[in-house]
């Protein structure tokens, strides 16, 4: 990717096309801060022909036997395996992750999300009975109809794989349009379900921005359901708009999560805590980035975590290792730094990092591992999500503190858990206001839904959930069970 690429076209009715009207935009290296490839906005001829092309389509693929769909997302599968090397080095150009951290956690995050939802769907069960006391009357699962599909820049293939995958495999026929910050991965990935043959006009994707395509396959009238993954703000915009026309909404959006460490918290809690808030930069909407920490054990938690920001290397993401890379733009690089600021300004006890490069870096859009301690709740680095490598740390004496503090917020996405004691992580988990609470460093299962409540959407996306996402269900009463 030395020289510019031309990644201009849109892929629709099963074919690369050109734009309607030229709109160029530059892909931007955020480690390099130089243009990689150049892609085009996409205008409302150009939405209306892809919105065409998967209605014209969804009466034959809704008709499909489930078997015959489920064939092509294991093809889909197979050639996002071989070509993982390519998907890997689209996403490092694009958002910045380091190469290795790209290749094992971004381009992976899509395969494991498309093997859980093949398990899935070999057990899921399109017609079941409401149960023995309603012999005849059953609960069918149907496809939504045409869904659109906006996806960040954050985590391009996780997000792309977690809607587009329980789409098709519904009986949907969808229009995929990543962030034109981070197209290029996008891109390969409408290349690889050309490859697996899917008929024309199931899969379509058209590059475009919030305000252009995003907006006009929101209110688009043939448009059935639109899933979106990013900001609370647009989340709004697209619930509003999407409002005039009775869309199926699903949205996956901020979050401000609490990590409470009690005094009995293993010795790696900390650590743990850290790192997982520095990961992907602090690119991500689960990040733990409020550390309450139980007052016996607070300074400690304090150097700790100082000692993990300060042993994170920064640096460029087109070179192997394990370290983190540049956030993705120089908008986000700014408010990052204007939140950092905002911390010193109000009070916040700076441990690690602070404004401004790391030391001995002149370009790219690299931002130095901050820690504050002595945070209050009321604070603006406490309220706001920052989606930067910022973590803020926040004293507590009791349980109920802890949960009062970590429930202060409008979001609800992931909370975090350590402690020793299982009745205490028992109750928390069940009082703390969020989608999904992580104890003691214990991922969730596979197949496991992942979404919040609050600012921070409803949607589930996963696993047997994320199928039903995608379809809607029908009540019959009646049903010959014998025919």
């Amino acid at each position: 990717m030395a020289d510019l690429a031309d990644k201009r076209k849109f892929y629709i009715n099963g074919e690369w096309v050109d734009p309607a009207q030229p709109n160029d935009l530059e892909v931007i290296d955020p480690s390099t801060e130089e243009a990689v490839a150049v892609i085009s906005l996409g205008d409302q001829a150009d939405t209306d022909r892809a919105v065409a092309a998967a209605k014209a389509a969804f009466p034959a693929w809704s008709a499909t036997a489930p078997a015959e769909r489920l064939a092509y997302v294991e093809k889909i599968l197979e050639i996002y395996n071989r070509r993982a090397s390519d998907m890997a080095a689209a996403i490092t150009h694009e958002m910045g992750a380091p190469q290795d951290m790209s290749l094992g956690d971004q381009v992976d995050a899509g395969s494991y999300h498309i093997g859980n939802f093949i398990k899935a769907f070999k057990d899921f069960k399109f017609i079941r009975p409401l149960g023995d006391h309603a012999p005849t009357s059953m609960t069918a699962w149907e496809p939504v109809g045409v869904v659109a599909l906006i996806t960040p820049w954050n985590w391009p293939m996780n997000q792309v794989t977690l809607k587009v995958i329980p789409a098709l495999l519904a009986g949907d026929t969808c229009i995929l349009k990543p962030s034109e910050i981070a197209p290029l991965s996008s891109i390969v990935f409408a290349e690889i379900v050309d490859e697996a043959g899917l008929p024309p006009g199931v899969f379509n994707m058209v590059n475009g921005d919030g305000e252009g395509v995003g907006t006009q396959l929101t209110v688009h009238p043939d448009v059935e359901m639109i899933s979106f993954t990013g900001s609370t703000r647009a989340g709004i915009a697209i619930s509003k708009a999407a409002a005039e026309g009775l869309k199926k909404v699903a949205l996956e959006l901020g979050g401000k999560g609490a990590n409470l460490i009690f005094a009995d918290a293993d010795d790696k809690a900390v650590v743990r805590g850290a790192r997982h808030c520095f990961y992907n930069s602090g690119q991500s909407c689960n990040a733990p980035t409020r550390m309450l920490v139980q007052r016996q054990v607070y300074d400690k938690a304090v150097e700790t975590a100082a000692q993990v920001a300060n042993e994170t290397a920064v640096a460029t993401a087109h070179q192997p290792g394990n370290h983190i890379g540049p956030v993705v733009s120089k908008r986000q690089w700014d408010q990052i730094q204007g939140l950092i600021q905002k911390g010193i300004d109000e009070g916040a006890r700076l441990v690690a990092g602070g404004p401004g490069l790391p030391e001995g870096v002149n370009r790219g859009y690299f931002v130095r591992p901050t820690v504050f301690a002595d945070v209050n709740n009321d604070m603006t680095i406490a309220r706001q999500e920052i989606f930067g490598p910022v973590l803020s740390i926040i004293p507590f004496d009791t349980e109920e503190e802890a949960i009062a503090i970590a429930n202060d917020t409008v979001y609800g996405l992931t909370n975090y858990v350590q402690s020793q004691d299982g009745a205490r992580r028992n109750r928390l988990a069940r009082q703390l206001r969020s989608g999904m609470v992580e104890m003691n460093g214990v991922s969730r299962g596979a197949g496991s839904a992942f979404g919040g409540v609050g600012k921070s959407g409803r949607a589930r996306e996963g696993g047997v959930m994320g199928l039903e996402e995608f379809m809607d269900s029908r009540e019959i009463s009646g049903w010959d069970s014998d025919a």
